[in-house]
C-alpha cells in the first residue's frame, strides 16, 4: 500500500492545507501477477475512491491515526482521500472557510488528476462519522452528480434539532453557530436541511444511495432512529444498521468495514 500526507495551497482555504491519500497497492500475501495488477489494480482508468470525513474535533489524521482502515480499504481495491474541515460541518460558512466547495470541488480536481483514481461518479463515494457522518450525506445530497453512495455513523444528521439541543445546552459541541450559518436559527427547510436536499434530489432524478448506522448506546442514536424513520417515509433507497456500541472508534472501526462491503461487494470483482 502506499500512504502519503501532502501539503499543499488552497485556493479555496487560501492557505496550506494536508492531506492523507491513501492508494492500494499488491500487499505482499497476494500472488501478484500481471492478471492480478490487471483486474484489481485499475491504476490506467483511475481507482474508486472513498472521501472519509472526520467528526468533531478530529482532522485528516483521525482515520489513519484511530481505526484500521488502510487494511480495510487495501482489501475493496480503492484509494481513501482524508483532509481537514475543522468543526464545521462541511459548510461554506457565512464567517469562515468554505468548506463545502473545498470538498467538493477543488480537492476531488487536486487528487483525481495527482493520483490514479477515477473522475467517475460511479466510483466516487463518501463517509463519515458524527459530524462527519452529516458532512458525507451533506455533500452527496448537495451534488448527487458527483457521489454514487454516502454512509453515515452516528451521524448528527439532524442538523436543525441539533442546533436546538445545542442552545439548549443538552448536547455539548465545539461548533460556532453564528460563524458557520448566517441565520442557525432557520436551519430546518434550508439548504444545510438533509432531508430538504433529499427532496430536492428526488425532484431533479438522481439521488445517492445511503447508509446509516449507530451505536444503541450512543448519545445520537434516538435521533438517529428519527430519521431513519423520515427517510423511510420517503421511501428512500437507505440501509440502516444498528449494533451494541457508543460513540467510539470501536464502534466505527467495525461498521466502516461494513460500509465498505456495501460499497464494493467483493462478489463483484
Amino acid at each position: 500500500m502506499a500512504v502519503m500526507t501532502c501539503n499543499y495551497f488552497s485556493f479555496v482555504l487560501k492557505r496550506n492545507t494536508t492531506i492523507n491519500v491513501f492508494i492500494p497497492t499488491p500487499e505482499g500475501n497476494e500472488q501478484i501477477t500481471n492478471e492480478n495488477v490487471k483486474n484489481h489494480y485499475r491504476y490506467k482508468e483511475g481507482l474508486p475512491v472513498v472521501y472519509l470525513l472526520h467528526g468533531a474535533y478530529g482532522n485528516y489524521s483521525s482515520w489513519s491515526r484511530f481505526s484500521n482502515i488502510e487494511r480495510y480499504a487495501q482489501k475493496h481495491c480503492c484509494a481513501l482521500v482524508m483532509a481537514s474541515a475543522d468543526n464545521n460541518f462541511y459548510q461554506d460558512m457565512y464567517l469562515g472557510d468554505a468548506y463545502h466547495t473545498f470538498f467538493t470541488k477543488e480537492l476531488p480536481e487536486m487528487v483525481t488528476n495527482l493520483f490514479p483514481i477515477s473522475k467517475k461518479r460511479e466510483d466516487t463515494y463518501v463517509a463519515g462519522f458524527s459530524m462527519g457522518g452529516y458532512g458525507a450525506w451533506y455533500l452527496a445530497l448537495s451534488n448527487p452528480d458527483k457521489y454514487c453512495k454516502a454512509a453515515s455513523m452516528s451521524g448528527a444528521l439532524d442538523i436543525a434539532t441539533l442546533y436546538e439541543q445545542s442552545m439548549a445546552n443538552m448536547i455539548p459541541g465545539p461548533f460556532s453557530w453564528n460563524q458557520i450559518f448566517e441565520h442557525p436559527e432557520k436551519l430546518k427547510g434550508s439548504k444545510a436541511d438533509l432531508f430538504r436536499l433529499y427532496d430536492d434530489c428526488v425532484a431533479s432524478g438522481t439521488v445517492p444511495e445511503l447508509y446509516q448506522a449507530c451505536g444503541t448506546s450512543d448519545f445520537l442514536y434516538e435521533s438517529n432512529c428519527s430519521v431513519k424513520e423520515r427517510m423511510e417515509q420517503r421511501n428512500a433507497n437507505l440501509v440502516y444498521r444498528e449494533g451494541e456500541g457508543g460513540h467510539t472508534w470501536d464502534f466505527w472501526d467495525e461498521h466502516i468495514q461494513y460500509i465498505l462491503e456495501w460499497m464494493f461487494p467483493l462478489e463483484k470483482k
